[in-house]
């Protein structure tokens, strides 16, 4: 019997579900463990957190029945249009958002309120594969590659006003999925490059790195005066990078921490490099605080208590009495640390990389390029969030509100998390169809 001639729930990939099952579940009960301080409170109590979650979960799980009884030609189909509604929610946060946290990124309707900027990574993910699906696009052309990126940095700049960092910086987890279908090797390497700048230039006085920049172009230039001499362009192109590296470190990066950065976030940069804040980018009127790093100090506290095996469910005195703060939704991965210890944080990490990996397979399985690119967003996403989230409660990375897939408390996130993982099965459930 031919793929297409099965049943529709035999074509359903279900070691993802219960993946996303066991995620989920995994985060209501940590969700849970954090909020009660005595257990013989009333679990079905529907002001807790915990409750609201279940109920989104309810919520997740009817949208994803509808998006699998769905045509897989339709998300194809509607992906322009979609991405389109999502530009337009988020320009709508500008006169109808609320404040949260200093974030005007939110809608709300009464009681009910959601972000765009996490349903526009489905509609971008969606826009993406579409045109990269596309016959006419060519993705070698510098054209094609300009449009994919103006396609993913629209909602990222709309969202970077809204003051919302964290999600905008998401949305470069995209060009992972274009470097699988064919962005060349030199641009992970500028980002790269760029990312080790970027911190040179926080860590390092303004002259000894203007030195040091200039240093290494010489070296270069030293060492490669051979073929320089049969090929002049490699000049013009060493002194092109020198210039652009001295313009970013001693120009862009100085204007974007005086400028754009708000003070709270220069504070958590700087933190996370045992660094205090330069004078020349402390903000007039507002004196740094001491402890800027306390989210992560505490989380670090209580990751480390719980040592091998942890303190057991519902025991973790760091985050059950709230020294942590956030400890349901950024920092919902402590509270795993701190209740199961290593082995416990080890087994989630692990239930990440397997659907990962599992996505990756059922990305590199479809025949339709619209599929697959999909299948490596989703990818993408989740281990951009999955990254950024450890490092950042560990203290590797700034504080910038990423959550944890499926496991922080949140509906949107939740919700947004369970329909990218629900299109990518009804894509995949007809892979031997060429959806175009």
């Amino acid at each position: 019997m031919s793929l297409g001639r099965k049943p529709l729930t035999a074509r359903i990939d279900w070691p993802v579900i219960y993946l996303y099952l066991a995620l989920v579940a995994i985060g209501i009960a940590a969700v849970y463990s954090v909020e009660y301080t005595n257990f013989s409170d009333p679990f079905f109590n529907m002001s807790k957190s915990h409750m609201k979650q279940i109920t989104w979960l309810c919520i997740s799980l009817v949208v994803g029945m509808i998006i699998v009884l769905t045509d897989s030609k339709f998300f194809l189909a509607v992906a322009y249009l979609s991405y389109l509604v999502g530009i337009l929610l988020l320009l709508a946060t500008f006169a109808l958002g609320s404040e949260v946290k200093g974030s005007h990124s939110f809608i709300k309707f009464g009681s009910f309120s959601f972000q765009p900027g996490e349903l526009c990574k489905i509609f971008t993910a969606l826009a993406l594969a579409r045109f990269l699906s596309t016959p006419e696009t060519n993705f070698k052309t510098l054209k094609d590659r300009l449009i994919a990126t103006a396609i993913v940095l629209l909602p990222c700049a709309i969202i970077i006003k809204q003051n919302e960092t964290g999600l905008a910086l998401v949305y470069f987890s995209f060009f992972l999925a274009m470097y699988r279908e064919g962005l060349p090797n030199a641009i992970l390497l500028i980002g790269f490059s760029v990312a080790g700048l970027l911190i040179g230039t926080l860590l390092i006085e303004r002259l000894p790195l203007f030195i040091i920049i200039t240093a290494i172009p010489l070296l270069i230039t030293w060492l490669l005066r051979r073929q320089l001499k049969r090929n002049r362009i490699l000049i013009v192109v060493i002194a092109g990078a020198w210039l652009i590296a001295v313009l970013f470190s001693q120009v862009v990066v100085p204007y974007v921490f005086k400028n754009v950065f708000q003070g709270y976030q220069t504070e958590r940069i700087y933190s996370m490099l045992g660094q205090d804040v330069p004078q020349e980018y402390q903000k007039p009127g507002v004196t740094p605080k001491k402890d800027a790093d306390y989210n992560v100090r505490q989380s670090k506290i209580a990751i480390g208590s719980g040592g091998l095996l942890g303190k057991g469910f519902g025991n973790g005195t760091q985050t059950k009495y709230s020294f942590v703060p956030e400890q349901n939704t950024d920092f919902v991965f402590c509270g795993i640390g701190e209740q199961f210890g290593f082995v416990g944080s080890s087994v989630l990490v692990l239930l990440y990389v397997t659907l990962l990996l599992r996505i990756v397979y059922i990305a590199e399985r479809q025949r339709s390029m619209f599929s697959r690119v999909y299948a490596y967003c989703v990818a993408s996403i989740l281990f951009f969030h999955l990254a950024i989230n450890l490092s950042m409660t560990m203290g590797l990375a700034p504080v910038i509100g990423i959550t944890l897939p499926m496991l922080s408390y949140g509906g949107t996130s939740l919700l947004s998390f369970s329909i990218l993982l629900f299109i990518l099965l009804r894509l995949d459930a007809d892979r031997q169809v060429l959806i175009r």
